[in-house]
Formats: structure tokens, sequence, C-alpha cells
């Protein structure tokens, strides 16, 4: 599976609209279309939060592996 059809699976699995998704994460709707149509990578960072967002890993979204569960979290320090 490529990844932007993971990331368009992974909406549509939660019954999520592109604008509700950028509600909960204040990526633009424009760039989540253009992420989920393959005609952007999505930087590091806007990884990191759809990775959360979605409760998956960042090789999972980049197709990198097929093993939906996420990496254990780190915990910090306040």
């Amino acid at each position: 599976m490529k990844q932007e059809s993971r990331l368009k699976a992974l909406r549509k699995q939660k019954r999520l609209t592109q604008v509700a998704v950028q509600m909960e994460t204040g990526i633009e709707q424009t760039l989540l279309s253009k992420y989920e149509r393959g005609e952007r990578v999505p930087p590091t960072e806007t990884l990191m939060v759809l990775a959360q967002f979605y409760g998956t890993s960042m090789d999972y979204l980049m197709g990198l592996t097929d093993d939906m569960r996420p990496y254990p979290r780190k915990h910090r320090k306040p």
C-alpha cells in the first residue's frame, strides 16, 4: 500500500473528513489532500503529528512496514 493511500485509509477508517483532521492536527486541508494523493511528501514534523494522531508509526505511514502498531513512546520529564 502506498503512503498516500495509507493516509487516506487511516482517515476513512476513523470516519473523518480532511477538514476534521485539520481541526485536530493543525495541518492545512489542502496539504492533507496533496499528501493523500502523493503530490507532496510530508515533512518529518508533519509525519510525527499524523503518526501520533492516527496511533501508528512514521514507518507505517511511509510504507516501510506493514505493522500498524506505534513504537513505544519515550517518557519525557517535565
